[in-house]
């Protein structure tokens, strides 16, 4: 079983991810985190890097083609990752929406704050806000520039979450639901 999560930033994603891969014995990767660390070899913040990959492919070809060999390659893994779903389309696809006043007070009170790597300004919920809507702009332009893909259109998905309310475990025990109604997985792990 693969599943692909995308969401929007601070909706849970990863942390549902990471939840899914430890009770369900999944291997977990990150996709955000390849392009976190992508952006800090190249001294930028992901924002600077989102905004650099308007104009080149480069800072999106290398993990999109990552992600396809994953799909061609591997089973019993949770990806994390915007396009996953894209390039792994046989996937089990989810997708968790939140509110973005909601995301940015999750991330402002995120403890890993200071390793997101997000934007140069995160000192106020306010200023995160402002960073998420131009990630979520930054990632609209360069998705449809190279793909013509709308990463958030729910068609694309088997399930559809909006996180704004509920928790993780929460979102955690909707997903188990839906596998189980699917006959994916038997019992909850």
């Amino acid at each position: 079983m693969i599943i692909t999560i995308n969401g929007k930033p601070g909706s849970g994603k990863s942390s549902v991810a990471m939840l899914l891969s430890e009770r369900l014995n999944l291997t977990y990767i990150d996709i955000g985190e390849l392009r976190r660390g992508a952006a800090k070899e190249r001294n930028m913040t992901l924002e600077e890097y989102n905004q650099w990959g308007e104009t080149t492919d480069e800072t999106d070809k290398d993990v999109d083609s990552y992600q396809k060999k994953l799909g061609e390659t591997r089973d019993n893994i949770v990806i994390s990752g915007r396009t996953s779903f894209y390039f792994i389309p046989h996937s089990i696809k989810i997708l968790l929406n939140v509110y973005t006043h909601t995301a940015a007070e999750r991330i402002f009170n995120d403890k890993k704050l200071s390793q997101r790597n997000e934007a140069k300004d995160i000192a106020s919920v306010e200023a995160i806000e402002n960073a998420l809507r131009e990630r979520l702009r930054s990632d609209a332009v360069r998705y449809k520039k190279y793909y013509d893909l709308d990463v958030y259109d729910p068609s694309h998905y088997d399930l559809v979450l909006d996180t704004s309310t509920i928790s993780i475990e929460e979102t955690f025990d909707k997903i188990i639901e839906f596998l189980q109604s699917k006959g994916l997985i038997e019992g909850r792990s």
